[in-house]
């Protein structure tokens, strides 16, 4: 197997996390991937570049949490960000987070792989929850966030807005295109759920689909989205909103989530088998999310549905698995 070399590079909001990165880079106890051999540095110790494609100092001065995303790991190459947090969870402090310019073994949704190019933004993120029945609604969160932090940089900087919008259950979508996806992986140790969420955001790549700034560009913008402004955003909208949920439940976020999201009112043909296992189609209509997270619906007789999806996100519509709410 071949090695691959990468480096982490460390620092933080405070002196506390500065010091932490200290710590870690003498200890040098840091997991890497299988197969990936790690290099640790202090940012103090990188002098940044004009090229460098994420600039930490100005993500830092952006940034205005009090938890999420004070501690940062960013690598120019990567495996994946995902596996930094995650197979790190216990030694790294809540909130911490960890970028990429560029992944080489990005994972998503039902083990796909996320092509990971220079141009996108590629995060991922520790928190954890005590309530496991909630924790499959943290993704609509975390996607909500993201959509939130576009609108406020793009408010702030005074840009056109971009509407971007949510496909269930974790895309990103913008003019009908994929943009963005989420992917939040859990386990249960010692009574809580440590929970790694990852995002990928096309922000300057508009190759396969499309990106942020290609958008911005067709709208007469001179301008472009930075991606340590969005990632600054994100953090400072997404601690209020993650509070919000844990304090009064997602009923808090369900009215600005269904604004965000592609799906109110659409109808959907499903099949299922009835009590003879034939093959029936249904026609039903998605109101919006039901208790468990999953989507709620009504059929033509007026009876609800909860709708699950079966396979890629994707194409969900494609493969739904239906049971009727007794």
């Amino acid at each position: 197997m071949e090695i691959q070399q990468s480096l982490l590079v460390l620092c933080g909001k405070s002196p506390i996390e500065n010091d932490l990165a200290r710590s870690f880079r003498n200890s040098k106890n840091l997991k890497a991937s299988d197969g990936e051999e790690i290099t640790i540095s202090l940012r103090s110790e990188i002098p940044e570049s004009s090229n460098q494609a994420f600039r930490t100092e100005s993500y830092m001065d952006a940034l205005s949490t009090d938890r999420f995303g004070r501690f940062l790991i960013w690598s120019p190459r990567l495996a994946s960000t995902h596996d930094i947090v995650s197979q790190n969870f216990c030694e790294l402090p809540i909130g911490s987070v960890c970028v990429a310019d560029v992944q080489f073994k990005g994972r998503g949704r039902s083990k796909n792989v996320w092509e990971s190019p220079l141009g996108c933004l590629l995060f991922s993120f520790t928190l954890q929850m005590e309530n496991g029945r909630v924790v499959p609604l943290l993704q609509y969160v975390v996607s909500l966030a993201v959509t939130e932090a576009i609108n406020m940089v793009c408010e702030a900087k005074g840009l056109p807005h971009l509407d971007v919008k949510i496909k269930w259950p974790n895309d990103l979508y913008l003019d009908g295109l994929k943009v963005g996806g989420i992917l939040c992986t859990s386990t249960y140790r010692s009574k809580k759920f440590n929970v790694s969420a990852g995002i990928g955001l096309n922000v300057d790549n508009d190759k396969p689909t499309t990106c942020l700034n290609s958008k911005l560009h067709q709208l007469g913008s001179a301008h472009q989205l930075r991606k340590e402004d969005i990632l600054a955003a994100f953090f400072n909208k997404f601690e209020v909103l993650f509070y919000a949920f844990m304090d009064e439940g997602f009923e808090a976020l369900e009215d600005l989530y269904y604004k965000t999201w592609l799906h109110s009112g659409q109808k959907v043909v499903i099949e299922g088998k009835n009590e003879g296992q034939s093959v029936e189609t249904t026609t039903v209509t998605i109101q919006g999310l039901t208790s468990s997270g999953y989507l709620l619906a009504i059929g033509e007789d007026n009876k609800p549905y909860e709708l699950h999806p079966d396979g890629n996100s994707f194409d969900f519509f494609k493969g739904l698995v239906r049971r009727k709410i007794e």
